[in-house]
């Protein structure tokens, strides 16, 4: 799938705000029928998702996912038969800890898509990473089906699982190896790494850090609990002109040298073999994907 980075999570119990969603600038909204609406709403809440979803797509519009409710709930069958109707890309899944768990979601996706005629493997998964279990078992999860296209960190029940306070300052906001683990996992399964929210809305200037760091740590994207927070994001995660620049050059001489017999160059006082040059071919990609210029 294409890379994508900014993800926002939208309540889903107000029609107001699911089509206010629909056409913001993130990359994928993530309609929420788990923490962002109360027991109350979520039987409200699942017919205003699906009519959503089916609702027509603004040029460049996000990506629809859903955030269902957990494996072990009984609310997650009365979500998947609401909210797997056309239109749906994927689905958040929070708190996985197992990979039966996901090859039990796996199979009754199997069965929805078959009775709605959709596509099979239409519905794609990303995997929230929340318990200390889950991220023990980061590596199988994100390997577990090929419906998984990433791993998202949730940091605040992460925080409760392990026993963190309320206010988390320092080192404990950091999560260094938390967060190191998930995109280790990620990347050598192939899919995606999606950071977690940063949760203080007025605090623009943390956001911004919080987003370097996740982006220096090897994440591609940034969830967020807020539209004001998704210009900060999708910046954070987007190629600057130098690089965009500095990627452009570096394949031209790179493939000049591959068509002369060579398999590494020397590049503005480095040594360049081809994962480095892959890697600016990505940053390439990205940057046609999100509309920035990328000739000279």
């Amino acid at each position: 799938m294409d890379r994508m980075r900014s993800w926002m999570f939208v309540p889903g119990h107000s029609t107001k705000i699911i089509d206010k969603a629909l056409a913001l600038s993130a990359d994928a909204i993530m309609l929420d029928l788990e923490d962002g609406v109360v027991p109350a709403q979520k039987a409200v809440a699942r017919p205003l998702v699906a009519t959503g979803l089916g609702k027509p797509r603004v040029a460049g519009g996000p990506a629809r996912f859903v955030r269902v409710n957990g494996l072990t709930t009984a609310d997650l069958a009365l979500d998947l038969d609401a909210v797997v109707v056309p239109g749906l890309e994927g689905l958040t899944v929070p708190k996985v800890e197992t990979v039966e768990e996901v090859a039990g979601l796996a199979i009754m996706l199997d069965l929805l898509e078959r009775q709605r005629g959709l596509a099979p493997g239409a519905v794609r998964l990303m995997l929230a990473i929340e318990t200390a279990k889950g991220l023990l078992a980061a590596p199988a999860l994100a390997a577990a089906s090929p419906r998984v296209i990433g791993l998202m960190f949730g940091a605040e029940d992460f925080s409760r699982d392990i026993g963190l306070p309320t206010v988390r300052t320092g080192i404990a906001r950091d999560f260094i190896h938390a967060r190191s683990s998930i995109v280790v996992a990620a990347t050598a399964a192939g899919v995606t790494s999606v950071d977690g929210v940063w949760p203080d809305l007025k605090d623009i200037d943390g956001l911004k850090a919080d987003a370097a760091k996740a982006r220096a740590l090897g994440f591609l994207g940034k969830s967020m609990v807020h539209p004001g927070q998704i210009d900060t994001v999708n910046a954070a995660f987007s190629p600057t002109a130098d690089e965009i620049a500095f990627a452009r050059a570096l394949i031209a001489d790179f493939e000049k040298a591959v068509a002369e017999g060579h398999g590494s160059i020397s590049f503005a006082g480095k040594l360049v073999d081809r994962p480095i040059y892959e890697r600016a071919v990505g940053t390439m990609r990205l940057a046609a994907r999100i509309g920035l210029t990328v000739t000279a």
